[in-house]
């Protein structure tokens, strides 16, 4: 199946499952009073908007480059990533407002054991959709796609914190421990810290994609060995290896005899981009520029 289909449909399962965890967490939050599994609800509800945003991204991604966009629209993936990772740290910060208000009034209201069983379901649901979307993401080297992935995540640790603030609340209540009827709001607070931590590393991850920090060594030299497999490159002088989006392009400087011709060289320069566009899945495009060899 084509990458793009691939994305496409894993970020439209990862809507059908969340549409269904925020109707079922927001219903059942309601009717067992609890703020954490309200809380978690809005989590999932962000989730909706962030993968409608994915499926915006990769829409756009796939154009093929034009006079204004000559290296493609790559970084469409990589704009929609920055989208979900401050939409995320947005819930977060509304979701602890809220906790912190319902604590400072004193309002205590404790919440029913089905928040439990609603908990765990949606842990699971969650989990398994970041074990899903994080290997293909991974596979197809989709930033976004992986970005969705850790906000599932992000969402299954945000339900376990739900979870033992739940338990916690419904145990002080049971048996009178002043401290712990509180838990489920300061539940909140941590699903709250949980979210904008996850927003920050995607937003930091993504950041570097779209400044084109240039690639680690150890993946620039596998780019410089597949140069040195033709016989006419005297040395690789310089390897500019930067991403844009999920591909990466780079900008080659090759030193060949100086005694060649213009033809020859223009030959030399085709047979090594097309190697590195050929051997390497990630490279999008490569701008070869030559330097004339003299023995010294």
């Amino acid at each position: 199946m084509d990458v793009n289909k691939q994305i496409v449909r894993a970020t439209w399962i990862g809507i059908i499952a969340n549409i269904f965890l925020t109707v079922l967490k927001g219903v059942f939050g309601f009717l067992a009073n609890s703020k954490a599994l309200l809380a978690d609800a809005l989590h999932s509800a962000s989730d909706i908007v962030g993968s409608i945003v994915i499926l915006f991204g990769v829409k756009v991604a796939v154009k093929p480059p034009d006079e204004e966009h000559p290296y493609g629209h790559g970084k469409a993936e990589t704009i929609a990533s920055i989208i979900v990772a401050f939409l995320l740290i947005l819930v977060g910060v509304e979701i602890s407002i809220s906790a912190v208000k319902s604590i400072i009034s004193g309002e205590v209201v404790i919440p029913k054991p089905t928040a439990l069983v609603i908990i765990v379901i949606s842990i699971v649901i969650k989990e398994a959709l970041f074990q899903y979307k994080y290997r293909l993401g991974k596979r197809v080297n989709s930033i976004a796609l992986i970005s969705e992935a850790w906000h599932h995540r992000s969402d299954a640790f945000s339900s376990i914190a739900a979870l033992i603030g739940i338990a916690a609340s419904i145990i002080g209540n049971r048996f009178d421990i002043g401290f712990l009827v509180y838990s489920d709001a300061i539940a909140s607070i941590a699903v709250a810290f949980i979210v904008i931590k996850m927003g920050y590393s995607l937003a930091k991850e993504s950041s570097v994609v779209m400044m084109e920090q240039v690639l680690d060594p150890t993946h620039v030299a596998q780019f410089e060995e597949t140069i040195y497999q033709n016989p006419n490159v005297r040395k690789v002088d310089k390897i500019y290896a930067r991403t844009h989006g999920r591909y990466v392009v780079l900008d080659v400087r090759i030193s060949v005899d100086a005694d060649l011709t213009v033809e020859q060289g223009h030959t030399i320069t085709k047979e090594v981009k097309h190697a590195l566009i050929g051997q390497h899945e990630d490279v999008h495009d490569a701008i070869i520029h030559l330097n004339p060899y003299h023995t010294a």
